[in-house]
């Protein structure tokens, strides 16, 4: 088909807004899915998915459209509305010319909402904007969505779309108005293959399965191609789109979206973002300039994991691989723990992101994992320690904003100010440390704003703190595993804390063991587990006492030279534990 006759967008919203009700109706009208087969969240493919009601992976889906007697292909790419998720929103929109920004008229504009609004405007993106959910939502509660995403836009409420996601009121005219305002693309059909790599998964008999937007050129099954950015040779062994399921086809062109199985095996050879080329009748392939591809993620929070089994190394490492290929944000490195083995060190986008990887290992490769607590990543120079800031916006009704203040005034940050989307409701900007607002915060402000508040945040940069590295000591040995960076104002609490906490996990040993917390090497807390005891007089019946004495004291010095020479030994099952609770 020609170019002319396709159109390509995303779904944008915050979560629950009901983005994925929204394509549903879309596959209904464009009749893409037999209604038959029809479901909820057709497009939400994983178990993971549909259990949480979130969805998390991106789908591509082409649909088929009439209007004005004029055939129109609309490839739809679905993306995620969690914070965590927000890399999987960034390559979509890449991928594409035009957004839907959808809105819930019973919540009006939320952080998630201007978040992805302004990745969609970066990459310059026609925005349709829709109010959803008007079947439920009351009279007064749509006319100040509509205020909010007016003023947002800089637009006349006229030029916003009312609709019912859930029954279909009003869902054809977006489609109209996705032909009439988002461009067609601009590639050139006769030019030289250029094709983005936004995202891949893995085949067992067809080797990496890319998922492609053509930039320029065309690609059909058989071509000899060239991976610009791992300058791997490769030949197609097949070409497709998605209907949601993979469709094979003759051959793709410019301004379509699809899939290419390019054989490879090396799943470390095709990496979202890298561009496509091909190499017969381009004697100049290694020439092309490549596409503009995506900006590495940085990972927000890392965990380890270690496998229960330590002979699941290799299938732990191949999982992480296969998951990396369907996932760009993850990423990981070998670290050996001497308690625990081989394992790996985890980089995530947030703690959301880290939950989905840890049940996907668990579900699709049936491992059993050892799963370290989560920090944020820190950066070290020279004696000093950096952690990662970020952007905190808050959007609340203005009857909470006192709360919300109070709330604001426990991290370790500072105010930047406040904008008003309406009369009621108010965009609040805090930079804090990361490390303050991953774990609790989140629920705390729901807590004081009563369920209405909303949060996104966006990584900064890394700025000089006043922290400290905590250490543990276990019988004077060190165990990097409890290991960990903290405030300096707040380690003595927190080492109090694990250490306490070690006494009551580790079993008793053969002599006493002092768990001390430390700070260099200066102790700040301690605790000692007391060492298991033996009767020993209990064979004796009477007698001399200083026959027993003697033998008390014999048990005493044992126990003293154990104590000096003796070494803690945890069982896997002791550092899970513990780990859990840290």
């Amino acid at each position: 088909m020609s170019k002319e006759f396709i159109r390509n967008f995303v779904i944008i919203s915050h979560i629950d807004h009901g983005k994925s009700t929204l394509a549903d109706r879309f596959l209904e009208i464009t009749k893409t899915v037999d209604p038959r087969k029809m479901q909820p969240q057709y497009l939400d493919r994983m178990a993971l998915e549909r259990e949480r009601g979130i969805t998390i992976k991106m789908q591509p889906v082409r649909m088929s459209y009439t209007l004005d007697s004029n055939h129109y292909i609309l490839n739809l790419i679905d993306t995620p509305g969690h914070v965590d998720f927000s890399y999987e929103v960034s390559r979509g929109l890449a991928a594409v010319e035009g957004a839907v920004l959808l809105v819930d008229a019973t919540k009006g504009i939320q952080a998630q909402t201007v978040t992805n609004l302004e990745m969609a405007k970066e990459e310059n993106l026609v925005i349709i904007p829709v109010i959803n959910k008007i079947d439920i939502a009351q009279l007064d509660q749509i006319e100040k969505s509509q205020v909010e995403l007016a003023h947002l836009l800089k637009i006349d409420q006229e030029e916003i779309c009312l609709v019912s996601a859930k029954t279909g009121e009003g869902v054809e005219k977006i489609l109209d108005l996705i032909i009439k305002k988002i461009p067609s693309s601009q590639g050139d059909i006769n030019k030289p293959l250029r094709a983005l790599i936004f995202d891949a998964e893995y085949d067992f008999y067809k080797g990496v399965i890319a998922h492609i937007r053509i930039i320029e050129g065309t690609i059909k099954k058989g071509d000899k191609i060239y991976l610009i950015g791992s300058k791997t040779k490769a030949e197609v062994v097949e070409v497709g789109y998605f209907a949601p399921e993979m469709r094979p086809c003759n051959e793709l062109r410019a301004g379509e979206i699809g899939y290419v199985a390019t054989g490879l095996k090396e799943i470390e050879k095709s990496r979202v973002g890298d561009t496509i080329t091909e190499i017969e009748n381009n004697q100049n392939y290694l020439k092309v300039k490549p596409l503009k591809g995506y900006r590495e993620p940085q990972p927000r929070v890392c965990a380890s994991f270690y496998p229960v089994d330590k002979n699941d190394f290799n299938l732990l490492k191949n999982a992480l691989n296969r998951l990396k290929l369907n996932d760009a944000s993850l990423v990981f490195e070998i670290e050996t723990n001497e308690g625990l083995g081989r394992g790996f060190r985890c980089g995530f986008l947030g703690l959301l992101h880290l939950e989905i990887i840890t049940e996907r290992l668990k579900r699709d490769y049936n491992l059993d994992l050892i799963v370290t607590s989560p920090s944020v990543v820190y950066r070290f120079k020279n004696k000093d320690i950096e952690e990662p800031w970020v952007r905190l916006e808050i959007i609340t009704l203005g009857k909470f904003l006192g709360p919300v203040m109070e709330l604001l005034k426990t991290l370790r940050g500072e105010f930047k100010e406040t904008n008003y989307l309406s009369q009621d409701k108010i965009i609040i900007s805090y930079e804090s440390p990361l490390n303050d607002i991953i774990t609790g915060f989140y629920d705390k402000l729901k807590s004081v704003s009563s369920g209405y508040a909303s949060m996104s945040y966006d990584l900064i940069g890394y700025r000089k703190g006043k922290l400290v590295r905590l250490d543990i000591l276990l019988a004077g040995e060190k165990i990097n595993a409890f290991s960990k960076i903290v405030p300096e104002e707040r380690a003595y609490k927190e080492g109090k804390r694990m250490v306490v906490l070690l006494k009551e996990i580790i079993p008793a040993q053969q002599f006493a063991v002092p768990i001390q917390a430390v700070i260099g090497s200066k102790v700040i807390a301690r605790e000692t587990k007391k060492a298991l005891r033996k009767d020993v007089t209990a064979p004796l019946y009477g007698g001399d006492f200083t026959r027993k004495k003697k033998l008390l004291e014999k048990q005493k010095k044992g126990k003293k030279k154990l104590a000096k020479f003796g070494k803690v030994t945890l069982s896997s099952e002791v550092f899970l534990e513990a780990l859990r609770k840290m």
